[in-house]
């Protein structure tokens, strides 16, 4: 199974639509996780053309988006269970510890959040923090990038970087 995630698209303002990078590669996912920040709810709704769509609402997004969708998700997909959340409320200094801390009280495979536009690949014990970083809003990161995350017999996670119209691979 192959999940494409995604957060901080935040469309219109930073981008008037999704780059086609990305456009190209929905057309291969399974599914799609979104930790937030849309911004409007027809920018969810396009994604919603390219498949099944799992997502949270984030700081943001306007009051449509927020009305759709959860604060946070527990999903299990093909044997994981996997956190989704944008990371903006609750205690903890930095996105991940409020993350962290709104699903403290489940067992996770994966957490994905959103907020910062800081893409994070990391292991702790059994658990996969994964940030995709920003596809149209890298603030002061080298490129924009989004993840792919592949459900198989193990969970794995790559970043995809790219500028306009070129690809980095992840890690």
């Amino acid at each position: 199974m192959k999940l494409l995630v995604l957060s901080d698209t935040h469309i219109p303002k930073r981008s008037k639509a999704y780059p086609d990078r990305l456009l190209e590669e929905l057309k291969q996912a399974d599914a799609i996780l979104h930790a937030g920040d849309f911004l409007t709810a027809d920018a969810y709704h396009e994604l919603c053309g390219y498949g099944m769509v799992y997502a949270v609402y984030g700081n943001a997004d306007n009051e449509d988006v927020k009305s759709m969708l959860p604060d946070k998700q527990l999903l299990k997909m093909n044997g994981f269970t996997i956190g989704l959340i944008h990371g903006h409320e609750g205690k903890g200094r930095t996105t991940e510890k409020r993350a962290l801390n709104a699903f403290q009280d489940q067992k996770l495979d994966c957490l994905i959040f959103g907020h910062s536009h800081i893409p994070v690949h990391k292991q702790e014990g059994d658990l996969l923090l994964f940030n995709p970083g920003s596809p149209t809003d890298k603030r002061r990161q080298p490129f924009f990038s989004y993840g792919i995350l592949t459900l198989e017999q193990e969970l794995r996670a790559e970043h995809i970087f790219f500028e306009k119209g070129s690809v980095k691979p992840g890690c």
